[in-house]
């Protein structure tokens, strides 16, 4: 029976089960209260720490603070300002403008202000109306093949993109380019158009300013029409004559710090001695000249082979690439206009903004020395401008003199006839019109002021990053004329680079430079043809061109047919590369080598003759080999020249007419097949 019911129980063996059934109850409530004590915790410190954080949420709000800084309209409001001069510019002279008819509005009872569209927000464009008697005007320069300038790059793409209605805009624009150029004035005629299509109205026409022609007549023609159609939109009347106000004041520092005062960098304090990437236009990189060798066996030209060294920069580039550097004015240059303004060059000095809501605070980087602003700041070898002439027409003490200066800087016929044959095109810059002007003796600070900004040269790489990762090639005629007055004039960038010595210590062979992208680039495809049209330096995009196809083709990939067609005066002269291209014809890289000595004959002979020679294998080459076309060197003749050229080609073997081929061409250059890289 007990085997059939409940097992009884030993007295002893119930007492043991007992204690160790209660010893393991504890050990489990002792876990338990851990885990929840332990829980507890960790949850109230990760509480606490988001309950400190708290306090912290409105620092990371004030990243939209800079925002409303980027408000123009808030800044007109604030200064009392009702017009504003936007302007897009690479070289510097769209600022300019913008900054003379920024100032040009207090003589119609009005206020202006020149802006950077990079630092400011441009959909605000459509809340200018909240202003009264509010005007944008546009300086937009064109750059290279109708791009926009850097600067304008983002407003740029704000238009294409922009939805925006600007029916209460009121605008102008006066756009820089350079007729011998494809896309003339491209990105004022856009600009204009674009911002009508957006609703805004324009109060005065389209100026279209010609750089290949007199800039700063058709600006100074376009600006005389422009105020008269300004004031009677508004109905305001001129306050008086055209008056000198300076825009910034001088300071003279005789107890400074040496280590806060620039010596020649672009931005940053000190960036020349303690060097940090990115490196761009405010921030170049100081590149050692390792080869400087002259590439012309006779003639009186010098033209140069330069190796700049990127190691250790970071800095990247593509064959088709443009490298900027930033030269220094000849030191005797600087001395002359030292001693004729009697003037302790060595002065450290700053030039500060009476409009201290401004964000340019100085014309450029301040404290620093006369000499050094006159060396690595100003543009002291190009004629001035009329603004400057009449600026210093005060400080000429001989009646006649300041007459005539007054003249030159007027609207009147007489005057500007005057401007283009006695500045112009005798080439006269600052210091030889000091020179032939004996009573003008303006104040130095003042002439600082005035003068623009020393502005960076830009030449295509003459090498491939495939083949040389580490350094920059350049490839450089210097530039050197007498002008109509006998002054012998040197161009300031390539007689600055000739001198910079290989592997020497200190800045003899140093370079600031950096690297500006370009749309001039080859073929995704190796095996896509190329023909490449470069006479003289023109050649250089094309040996990094043909240095790229040929490591391509070392490291197996199929390249298709590379053909150049380069132009000199004399074979035993001015013959570039040589060598190199002899040795790549050899090597079976460059398929085709055609070379025209324009010299060498009675007849001249250009690289347009070449092509027409070979007009045949030229057309199958672009019709049935689908080939990519590429134009560098002069824009004014040659790449006109060659572009009518393949009008003709087109013509005869595609049988079209003058306007299909024309068309055809333009096609070739939409689809990025016909690429120029020109100057003029």
């Amino acid at each position: 029976l007990t085997a059939m019911g409940e097992p009884s129980m030993d007295p002893a063996m119930s007492a043991a089960d007992s204690t160790a059934q209660q010893d393991s109850l504890f050990s489990m409530t002792d876990v338990f209260l851990i885990s929840l004590i332990t829980g507890l915790f960790t949850y109230w410190f990760f509480f606490r720490k988001k309950k400190e954080e708290v306090p912290e949420l409105p620092k990371m709000q004030s990243v939209a603070a800079p925002v409303r800084d980027s408000s123009f309209i808030e800044k007109m409001k604030k200064t009392g300002r009702n017009i504003v001069v936007f302007y897009g510019s690479q070289t510097g002279t769209a600022e300019e403008f913008a900054n003379r008819l920024s100032k040009d509005a207090h003589r119609y009872g009005l206020r202006g202000m020149a802006a950077d569209p990079e630092e400011y927000d441009l959909s605000d464009l459509s809340r200018l109306s909240e202003i009264d008697k509010s005007l944008a005007v546009f300086c937009m320069a064109t750059y290279g093949e109708g791009d926009p300038t850097d600067n304008a790059q983002d407003f740029y793409d704000w238009l294409q993109e922009a939805d925006a209605d600007l029916s209460g805009l009121r605008f102008a624009v006066f756009g820089l380019g350079n007729k011998t150029y494809e896309h003339f004035n491209a990105m004022g005629k856009y600009v204009d158009k674009r911002l009508e299509e957006l609703g805004a109205q324009r109060i005065f026409e389209l100026g279209l300013g010609d750089d290949d022609g007199n800039l700063e007549e058709d600006f100074i023609t376009w600006r005389e029409q422009f105020w008269p159609a300004v004031c009677e939109h508004f109905g305001v009347e001129a306050t008086g004559e055209e008056s000198s106000i300076r825009q910034y004041e001088l300071v003279v520092h005789t107890d400074v710090n040496m280590t806060k005062v620039y010596t020649g960098e672009m931005g940053r304090l000190k960036s020349y001695e303690n060097q940090k990437p990115p490196f761009d236009a405010k921030n170049p990189f100081l590149a050692q000249v390792t080869e400087n060798r002259k590439l012309n066996e006779g003639g009186e030209r010098h033209l140069m082979h330069l190796e700049l060294d990127i190691s250790n920069s970071k800095i990247r580039y593509e064959s088709g690439d443009h490298v900027a550097v930033y030269p220094a004015n000849d030191s005797s240059l600087v001395n002359q206009i030292g001693e004729i303004l009697g003037t302790d060059l060595d002065t450290v000095m700053s030039l500060n903004n009476l409009d201290e809501e401004s964000n340019k605070k100085h014309p450029f980087p301040c404290p620093t020395s006369y000499r050094t602003a006159l060396t690595y700041y100003l543009d002291i070898t190009n004629p001035p401008r009329t603004n400057v002439l009449y600026e210093l027409a005060q400080y000429a003490s001989d009646a006649g003199e300041q007459e005539r200066l007054r003249k030159m800087a007027s609207s009147a016929a007489e005057g500007k006839a005057l401007y283009l044959s006695w500045v112009v095109e005798a080439r006269r810059n600052i210091l030889a019109i000091l020179q032939d002007m004996p009573s003008l003796r303006p104040p130095i600070d003042h002439l600082c002021e005035l003068l623009p900004r020393l502005q960076a040269r830009y030449y295509s790489i003459a090498s491939s990053s495939k083949v040389h990762p580490n350094s920059i090639h350049i490839c450089a005629v210097t530039v050197e004329y007498e002008t109509k007055t006998g002054r012998l004039n040197k161009g300031v960038a390539t007689n600055w680079l000739k001198s910079k010595e290989p592997a020497q210590s200190g800045s003899s062979s140093l370079v600031p430079m950096y690297v500006r992208k370009s749309q001039f680039r080859l073929p995704f495809k190796p095996s896509t043809p190329v023909i490449m049209i470069g006479p003289g330096t023109g050649i250089a995009p094309f040996i990094g061109f043909i240095q790229e196809r040929a490591w391509l083709k070392q490291q197996g990939k199929e390249v298709g047919e590379t053909v150049l067609y380069y132009g000199c005066r004399r074979e035993h002269e001015d013959y570039l590369y040589r060598e190199e291209l002899a040795r790549f014809q050899k090597e079976g890289v460059l398929t085709q080598l055609n070379v025209a000595f324009s010299r060498d004959q009675a007849e001249k002979v250009y690289v347009q003759h070449l092509l027409k020679k070979n007009k045949e294998n030229v057309w199958k080459l672009v019709n049935e080999g689908m080939a990519h076309i590429y134009v560098c060197g002069d824009a004014r003749n040659m790449a006109r020249d060659v572009q009518n050229t393949f009008y003709e080609i087109v013509s005869e073997f595609g049988n079209m007419s003058q306007p299909q081929a024309v068309d055809y061409v333009k096609k070739l250059m939409t689809k990025g097949r016909y690429s120029l890289d020109v100057w003029s």
